[in-house]
């Protein structure tokens, strides 16, 4: 479901937004954007500008991870200041290696971050928005909600 088919249902949900979706709109030129690229960092300023953003301090490591141009770095950090870390307690944790062991049992390969984003928004019924698709995987064993871009 993605933020424009219902509305309504997602006028109100807080959204974590994964690394990929970030990158688009932070590490990215906007000419360089195809048009899918360009809504997905569309939907991102419009949840942005609602306030319903939110950011694991391990997503803003790895978006600032791996840039080489200093000032590219300082400047997405800066950009990254206007949201705080959501604090992350012991049952996140725990959930997010539960989240795992249930997909590694199911087959699903996995990765470390993502589980901890499936297990934050869980617990806080929260919404994904990612374009990555180990997400839409994760989705068949895991109730996490996923904003996609249409």
């Amino acid at each position: 479901m993605g933020l424009q088919s219902c509305p309504e249902a997602q006028a109100s949900v807080i959204v974590l937004v994964d690394t990929c979706v970030w990158s688009l709109a932070l590490r990215r030129r906007r000419a360089d954007l195809d048009a899918r690229e360009g809504q997905i960092v569309r939907m991102l300023e419009e949840v942005i500008t609602e306030g319903r953003v939110r950011l694991l301090g391990v997503v803003r490591q790895e978006l600032l991870s791996g840039i080489r141009d200093k000032a590219q770095c300082d400047r997405i950090a800066t950009a990254l200041r206007s949201f705080e870390d959501v604090p992350l307690s012991i049952d996140d944790y725990e959930e997010a290696a539960t989240s795992d062991n249930r997909c590694r049992s199911a087959g699903l390969a996995v990765g470390t971050t993502d589980f901890l984003i499936c297990a934050v928004a869980m617990r806080r019924n929260w919404a994904v928005f990612s374009t990555d698709q180990d997400f839409v995987r994760y989705r068949t064993v895991l109730p996490v909600n996923l904003i996609e871009a249409q």
